[in-house]
């Protein structure tokens, strides 16, 4: 142990898992964005927006927990490379078929539905996988450097992504993120993995006694339920906010796309400055609880008021709920994946996955039909107004049993 914490962090295996989420981030944002502004100008509509998003997040609601047993028997590095290979041929043939038809909603439904399932299998197998890349004693560092992936990726990608949308046919950024995801699985063929090769039959009994064990520790761990409750509500309702604040960006004619562009920009400069920060400065797991509920009341409230304020203050305003979103993330990310036995996490990871996207869906739904009968601004403070409500309920109150779950370190698992 001693030498791999003179090792750092950046050891081969944490630099590729790293220099391979990176690519498909890009691809990922370089894809989202674009899809989202050209559903939305073909349609007109916010409820088709949200709809669009929420096929993707279909088979979240039921498919991790059935797959998530195969996900912790299995060898972890083949289920990505070859998913990942998957995801080449899927954009590569979007790509070729969208640069000589016109435009179809249903085609769009069926490729987000299709990313969205193979998703549940890639999340399931990364978030297993990527706590046995770090190095141990450098467990905060290597979720701050995650934590940081996305938002340096967003600073870049979403001005970009906007001007990649009003110059070049969608069907060319199909082909773009193809050849991205193509260079993320050669670099995720260089992992090494110490996963252990078993020729143990896995049979079906076998299947369904994991299931059932996975359901039994949910069962007792109180405080991973209230936390993951809370999660699926406050994202399910902020990325309503964002389904909302993109139609209103799209409506308002002091308002452009480009300024959305920067309005995301500016979420994640703070989330970039915060992961460079928690990659240096470790917070005390005595503060990490106490820490973490101002952020989520802040966060909450932030959401819920954010259409209210002049353009110069929005920007403040998605600044600081980046870093401080961040800051949370690190936190919460670090200390559950190691309060968790290395053989639940799939199957508990699968839990949190389920009632993320339950949440995604619901809220997004009904964000999409609140945009259509109220002001967006108004749709907007009741989503943030939930959220607040629901934090006060489901962290703050229930002190005993989630202070554990934030103080863990991976020594006590």
């Amino acid at each position: 142990m001693n030498r791999k914490q003179k090792q750092g962090v950046w050891t081969k295996d944490f630099t590729c898992i790293t220099s391979a989420t990176v690519l498909s981030a890009i691809g990922g944002e370089a894809m989202n964005l674009p899809i989202s502004m050209l559903v939305f100008d073909e349609t007109k509509s916010t409820f088709l927006s949200a709809l669009i998003m929420v096929c993707g997040m279909l088979p979240d609601i039921i498919l991790p927990i059935l797959v998530a047993p195969l996900i912790d028997k299995g060898h972890k590095k083949r289920w990505i490379v070859g998913l990942d290979s998957i995801m080449v041929v899927l954009f590569a043939v979007m790509g070729f078929w969208i640069n000589y038809h016109s435009f179809s909603y249903g085609l769009y439904l069926i490729f987000v539905l299709a990313v969205g399932t193979i998703s549940v299998f890639y999340q399931l197998s990364y978030q297993a996988w990527y706590p046995d890349l770090i190095p141990a004693g450098q467990e905060q560092k290597g979720y701050a450097v995650s934590s940081t992936i996305y938002p340096v990726v967003v600073v870049i990608m979403a001005p970009v992504a906007t001007f990649l949308y009003g110059k070049i046919p969608i069907g060319y950024i199909f082909l773009l993120v193809a050849a991205l995801t193509l260079l993320s699985v050669i670099i995720e063929t260089q992992i090494r993995s110490d996963e252990i090769k078993t020729s143990e039959r896995y049979t079906f009994r076998q299947y369904t006694k994991d299931i059932t064990d996975g359901f039994r520790y949910m069962k007792k761990e109180k405080g991973i339920r209230n936390i993951y409750t809370y999660m699926s509500i406050t994202n399910g309702a902020s990325n309503g906010v964002n389904v909302i604040t993109q139609a209103f960006y799209q409506t308002q004619p002091y308002l452009t796309v480009t300024m959305l562009g920067f309005l995301k920009s500016a979420e994640m400069i703070g989330r970039v400055l915060s992961g460079l920060i928690h990659y240096k400065k470790e917070i005390p797991r005595e503060k990490r609880y106490m820490f973490t509920k101002c952020v989520y009341s802040f966060y909450d409230t932030m959401d819920a008021l954010l259409l209210f304020m002049p353009f110069p203050i929005m920007l403040l305003n998605r600044f600081l709920c980046g870093g401080l979103g961040t800051a949370s993330a690190t936190i919460r990310n670090t200390a559950v994946q190691y309060y968790l036995p290395e053989q639940m996490r799939a199957r508990v990871n699968a839990f949190f996955s389920v009632v993320m996207s339950v949440g995604g869906v619901f809220f997004q739904l009904l964000a999409g039909g609140l945009g259509q009968i109220m002001s967006y601004r108004l749709a907007a403070l009741l989503l943030g107004a939930v959220t607040l409500f629901c934090m006060f309920f489901l962290i703050v109150l229930p002190a005993s049993v989630n202070r554990p779950v934030y103080e863990a370190v991976r020594s006590e698992t």
